[in-house]
């Protein structure tokens, strides 16, 4: 069994800072990506930042310059550190893995709440 474990979500005021981990643990055996989505109300999930297996990194436009996506390979883990949060930041949280090596495999966190509001 695979399991995505997520934390770090909350409350913050606007332009506040929160970090947002993952640790994935299981049969993965070859983690290509890790990253985050998230999803508000009424509204499609969208990539929000992601981490490949060579630490490249690539962020969704409206968090560039306030997200930072990192990932501890040794541990399965990555991090989302949110800076200069707004309320348009408001949504559930989901990490996210690809993995093989033989076929492509996807996963999912539950999702965390993060809600930026003053």
């Amino acid at each position: 069994q695979v399991q995505l474990v997520e934390s770090g979500g909350g409350l913050v005021q606007p332009g506040g800072s929160l970090k947002l981990s993952c640790a994935a643990s299981g049969r993965i055996f070859s983690i290509y990506a890790m990253g985050w989505y998230r999803q508000a109300p009424g509204k499609q999930r969208e990539l929000v930042a992601v981490v490949t297996v060579g630490d490249g990194t690539n962020y969704a436009d409206s968090v560039k310059g306030r997200f930072s996506i990192s990932r501890d390979n040794a541990k399965n883990t990555v991090y989302l550190q949110m800076n200069s949060l707004k309320p348009e930041d408001t949504a559930v949280y989901y990490c996210h893995v690809r993995a093989g090596p033989i076929a492509t495999m996807e996963f999912w966190g539950q999702g965390t709440q993060v809600t930026v509001s003053s």
